[in-house]
């Protein structure tokens, strides 16, 4: 086993998952959802404390997985989780209510993000999280650094493509969307950019003012 092998292992052995996460990936895989992994949740986790959030926005909700670690790093937040798939978005519901979240924290849209984030507030949230339409994160991530404050934060799992970013012989749309994000974003003066290879890959996005 090589040491990257071995550090992979180690850290996903690590991750110790609350019992409401825990079934709320149940239920998401139970619908062929794709939530992120353990790993890559506690560092939503993490960066939503640090940060303070306040408020949240999802693309994909995973089932409700990664909103639930986004709110147990900031349980004070309001979460928008937006979603085209309604039975994820029953699935998130149903998961944060076992999870006893209060209804006043988190709200629910049916739609493609394409058709909802042009109509949501500019530079308004703390964290935007990008999980979904791999072909389109791009214009997701866009979107996200439009709508987060200055300071705020826009994350983007699976940004590795499953290990197929790293292998140039690799040029299918996804893995090539992935790639151009991670260039376009380090090139950008308008944000900070940092890549996590724990779990599925995490791309953390902070956007700033420059004069």
């Amino acid at each position: 086993m090589s040491e990257n092998d071995a550090n992979a292992r180690y850290i996903r052995e690590a991750i110790i998952e609350p019992a409401p996460i825990a079934r709320a990936r149940t239920h998401a895989i139970e619908l062929g959802a794709a939530p992120v992994s353990p790993a890559v949740g506690a560092q939503l986790a993490v960066l939503a404390a640090a940060s303070n959030a306040r408020s949240i926005v999802e693309i994909g909700t995973g089932a409700g997985v990664s909103g639930l670690w986004l709110l147990r790093g900031a349980p004070q937040a309001v979460l928008t989780s937006i979603d085209n798939e309604p039975e994820h978005l029953a699935a998130a519901r149903r998961s944060f209510n076992e999870a006893k979240i209060a209804p006043t924290k988190a709200r629910f849209i049916t739609g493609r993000a394409a058709d909802v984030l042009p109509r949501m507030n500019e530079a308004s949230y703390d964290i935007v999280l990008v999980d979904a339409d791999a072909e389109n994160v791009i214009e997701y991530v866009e979107h996200g650094l439009r709508l987060a404050r200055t300071g705020g934060i826009v994350l983007v799992p699976r940004v590795l493509a499953g290990g197929k970013a790293a292998d140039p012989v690799q040029r299918d749309a996804v893995t090539s969307a992935y790639r151009s994000l991670v260039q376009e974003t380090q090139e950008s003066p308008a944000v900070l950019a940092a890549i996590s290879t724990a779990g599925e890959g995490l791309l953390q996005l902070v956007s700033i003012h420059r004069d």
